[in-house]
C-alpha cells in the first residue's frame, strides 16, 4: 500500500448534518410550519442559515416568519425527525475500536447537543470529547471550537482531521490548520467548498487509509451493507433494456438522505414486476439551473414493458461510488461488474432476507 499523503492522529466531527440529517429535519419541520401557519419559504434566506449557531438560526425562521412557536417547540419537532446519515455509524464506530481519538464539535449550544446525542445511539459513546458552541469564544467560521477539540484530545491541531457539512465549519477548521473533509448538505451549494482537502457526496466514501487510518474490511463480495433505504416512487418508460427512470419521488423524508449518491444494490416491489432484484444508479444533475436528483432503476431478473408504475424501493447495499462525468447520464452507467456483484450479492443471507421485509408486503 501507498504511504498516505496525510498523516492524522484524531477526528474531530460536526454534528448537525454531518453525523445526523437534522439539516433535511429542519427543512421538513419549516414546511410543516409555514404550510400549517400559511406562510411561504424563502429558499434564499434558508440557505443562509446553514452552519449559523443554532438558537440563532431557530430563532431567525421564527421572527423571519412570524410563527407563534417558542424556540423549544420548534426544536422539539425536528429532533424528532433527525436520523443518522449513511456511513457515520460505520466509520465512528471503526475509528472508535482502532483507537483514534474523536471529538465532537457542534454550532449548536452544548445542552441541545446533549439532547441530540441519543439519536447517536451506543457509538454516541465513542467521543471523548463533546463541546458545543456556547463553550468556546467564537462559534464557526472561528477556529476556535477546532483548536478546543484538538487540545482536550491532547493533538496537534495540524494533525487533526475535521469533517463537517458547512462551508463555515470548512472554514474554522481550514483557519485551525486542521485537515477538512467535506460533505455538504446542500447540493447546489458544492461549488463553494473549494477549500476544503476533499468533498465526497456522503461517508459512505470516506477511505481512511488516505489519513493514515485503517482502511475498512467489511464489505460482503465487493458490496458494504448498508441501514435499509426505502423510497416509495414512480418509475416511467424503459431507458434501455430494463432500466427505467424514477420520474417522481415522494420518498419519506428519513429514508433517502440528500447525501446518497452512487450505484446501490437492493429489492423492488411493483404490480407489473413483482418481486425483483434491483441496481439503483442515484445522483445529482449539475447542469440545469436548479439542481435536481436523477435516479434509474435497473431491474435484474426480470422484463416487460412498463410505461408508469408505482415502485417500492429498498436500498441495502452500496456498491460504489459515480464515476465522474460531465454528463449526468453518463456517470449513471452500469456495468456488467456491478450487474455480477448486484446478483450475486443478492442471494446472500444479509441480503437476501430483505426480499420479504415488512417495509415492501
Amino acid at each position: 500500500m501507498a504511504a498516505a499523503a496525510h498523516q492524522v492522529s484524531a477526528v474531530i466531527f460536526d454534528l448537525d448534518g454531518t453525523l445526523l440529517d437534522t439539516e433535511r429535519a429542519t427543512r421538513d419541520v419549516l414546511t410543516e410550519f409555514l404550510a400549517a401557519y400559511g406562510k411561504v419559504p424563502d429558499a434564499g434566506e434558508e440557505e443562509k442559515r446553514l452552519g449559523q449557531m443554532y438558537l440563532e438560526s431557530t430563532t431567525g425562521i421564527i421572527r423571519d416568519y412570524g410563527l407563534p412557536l417558542t424556540v423549544d417547540e420548534y426544536s422539539k419537532a425536528m429532533w424528532q425527525k433527525a436520523k443518522p446519515l449513511p456511513g457515520v455509524k460505520r466509520l465512528v464506530k471503526h475509528l472508535h475500536k482502532n483507537g483514534v481519538p474523536l471529538a465532537l464539535a457542534s454550532n449548536s449550544i452544548r445542552r441541545n447537543v446533549d439532547h441530540k446525542l441519543p439519536k447517536l445511539e451506543d457509538w454516541g459513546k465513542c467521543f471523548s470529547v463533546i463541546l458545543g458552541g456556547d463553550q468556546v469564544p467564537n462559534g464557526k467560521p472561528s477556529p476556535d471550537i477546532f483548536l478546543e477539540a484538538a487540545k482536550r484530545l491532547g493533538a496537534n491541531p495540524s494533525s487533526c482531521l475535521v469533517i463537517e457539512d458547512s462551508v463555515v465549519g470548512v472554514k474554522g477548521a481550514k483557519a485551525s490548520g486542521a485537515k477538512a473533509v467535506a460533505v455538504p448538505s446542500l447540493q447546489n451549494q458544492r461549488n463553494h467548498y473549494y477549500i476544503a482537502d476533499v468533498i465526497l457526496y456522503s461517508l459512505l466514501d470516506f477511505q481512511p487509509e488516505m489519513w493514515g487510518l485503517p482502511p475498512f474490511e467489511d464489505r460482503i463480495q465487493g458490496v458494504l451493507p448498508i441501514d435499509p433505504l426505502l423510497s416509495n416512487a414512480r418509475i416511467g418508460g424503459k431507458i434501455l433494456n430494463n432500466i427505467h427512470w424514477v420520474i417522481s419521488d415522494d420518498c419519506a423524508y428519513e429514508y433517502i438522505p440528500d447525501q446518497i449518491s452512487g450505484i446501490f444494490l437492493g429489492w423492488a416491489k411493483s404490480k407489473v414486476h413483482g418481486f425483483s432484484k434491483v441496481i439503483v444508479a442515484t445522483g445529482w444533475d449539475f447542469s440545469q439551473q436548479t439542481v435536481e436528483r436523477v435516479m434509474h432503476v435497473h431491474f435484474l431478473d426480470c422484463s416487460g414493458t412498463v410505461e408508469t408504475e408505482p415502485v417500492k424501493l429498498l436500498i441495502i447495499g452500496y456498491i460504489r461510488k459515480l464515476q465522474s462525468a460531465d454528463d449526468i447520464l453518463q456517470a449513471l452507467s452500469v456495468t456488467d461488474e456491478d450487474r455480477r456483484i448486484a446478483r450475486d450479492a443478492l442471494d446472500l443471507p444479509t441480503f437476501s432476507e430483505y426480499a420479504n421485509d415488512l417495509h415492501l408486503a
